[in-house]
């Protein structure tokens, strides 16, 4: 049947390699393919098998899946929102406001670990989540003015790449295209420089810093990136902090 809806896929931690990717005697898309174009949702991510999350770095980039047989070779698409959430540390209260984490020494670093840093530099977003009160729950912003202004940024982008085949949002970007579109300016470029150099951050992580802050100044209404979207870009890189699990 036709799809009304964008999917949303949820696997379990025990998901095996071949569940998650694709394949099989008979080869059948996985959950990746099943998400193309919706969003895969990985709860408890460190508690998923390394392997399981090694396999998806390559349809993270290419957005697609390549099945081989003898004798044929099968392509799903994989073009699909990663969303994952995770405890700082297996007790939960690691960098907690109030309350004491209860982790040995290294266990919080042997946790997070679990997660490859191949892997999370293909993650756009690394936001570290505290908890939030009544009053500030009672008071957030309503969601409907928030999808209105990311509708809008989604038409800035739909124009923007309208003439590119394939690229409908900034994270679609290859690097060529990448260079044209977010150029900035002295500032942006020492602040850059300087995240880079404290952080150890790599080309990719460069290059995805420059995309998400593209989409903050979308979402803002401006036409160039500034300083200060490039600061919030490296604000959402939490996992490449030095101070991340001490």
């Amino acid at each position: 049947a036709l799809m009304s809806s964008r999917p949303f896929r949820k696997p379990h931690h025990t998901i095996s390699d071949v569940a998650l990717v694709g394949g099989g005697a008979f080869p059948q898309p996985g959950e990746i393919s099943l998400a193309h174009n919706g969003v895969l949702f990985l709860d408890e991510l460190p508690e998923y098998k390394r392997t399981v999350l090694e396999v998806m770095r390559q349809p993270l980039e290419d957005r697609k899946v390549t099945i081989s047989r003898a004798k044929f070779t099968v392509d799903y698409p994989a073009s699909f929102m990663l969303v994952a959430a995770m405890n700082p540390c297996p007790c939960g209260y690691y960098n907690h406001p109030e309350k004491d984490c209860v982790c040995s020494p290294g266990v919080v670093q042997k946790y997070l670990n679990k997660i490859s840093g191949p892997l999370l530099d293909r993650i756009d977003l690394h936001v570290e989540v505290t908890p939030v009160n009544f009053d500030e729950l009672a008071s957030s912003e309503n969601t409907e003015s928030i999808r209105e202004r990311v509708i809008k940024a989604r038409e800035i982008q739909e124009g923007r790449f309208e003439n590119m085949q394939d690229v409908f949002a900034n994270a679609h970007m290859e690097s060529k295209k990448l260079r044209e579109v977010c150029q900035i300016d002295g500032a942006s470029i020492t602040l850059l420089k300087t995240a880079m150099d404290r952080l150890g951050l790599s080309a990719r992580a460069y290059d995805r810093i420059l995309k998400v802050s593209r989409t903050i100044a979308d979402l803002s209404g401006s036409e160039n990136i500034q300083a200060a979207h490039i600061a919030e870009a490296i604000q959402y890189r939490s996992l490449d902090r030095e101070n991340w699990a001490g």
